[in-house]
């Protein structure tokens, strides 16, 4: 299995090093260089979490419409990124694409909300927002694939378990389950629709 550093703390709150995507429910003194955040929804752009967390040396990466309220409560550095768009960051790349649903209308594709693909002491490491599978992130290469399972708002289990084989990376991470929405049952739906083909790793 690949050594890398993320780990899922709760929900879609991802931590690699000082690196936090969506910090929600964060408990522990942890201070973040880079913030990013995928969307608007509370579960995901936690106003109160990222002040838990927030130096003033820390770097946002976010969506527009985040970026405008970000700027209302913090002077930080904030890079504003669009889907499709690629950026050097300190010591990460970057590239943004656009995270959204088929068939459902929680995460619209003209919402402009993003997933990142972040590569970070040569691992790339793939955030895949709230999302079904779609034309965008079939075509994302990575070494980590973090992918939502819940279902409701995004993929189930196998639907997720589908699209994690056709990316193919080296590790694949379930989360967006066992808190809001989705269970274990989600789990091991996307453990047995593996079948063997992908390792993956727990943390919720």
């Amino acid at each position: 299995m690949i050594k890398h550093n993320a780990k899922v703390l709760y929900h879609s709150s991802i931590k690699i090093d000082d690196i936090f995507i969506d910090p929600y429910k964060i408990v522990g003194d942890y201070k973040a260089k880079y913030i990013f955040v995928t969307h608007a929804h509370y579960d995901h752009y936690s106003l109160d979490d990222v002040k838990k967390i927030v130096t003033d040396k820390t770097i946002f990466v976010v969506p527009s419409d985040v970026a405008a309220d970000l700027r209302k409560h913090f002077k930080n550095e904030i890079v504003e990124m669009k889907p499709y768009q690629e950026a050097v960051i300190g010591n990460l790349k970057v590239q943004a694409f656009p995270s959204y649903n088929v068939g459902k209308n929680f995460h619209k594709k003209e919402y402009n909300w993003l997933g990142y693909l972040i590569e970070y002491k040569d691992i790339k490491y793939a955030i895949l927002g709230d999302c079904d599978e779609n034309e965008d992130n079939r075509k994302i290469k990575c070494d980590v694939l973090i992918i939502p399972i819940g279902g409701t708002f995004t993929m189930d289990g196998k639907e997720a378990a589908h699209l994690a084989k056709l990316i193919n990376p080296k590790l694949t991470i379930p989360d967006h389950y066992n808190a809001i929405v989705g269970t274990k049952e989600n789990e091991r739906e996307f453990i047995e629709a593996l079948d063997g083909e992908l390792d993956y790793e727990i943390f919720l």
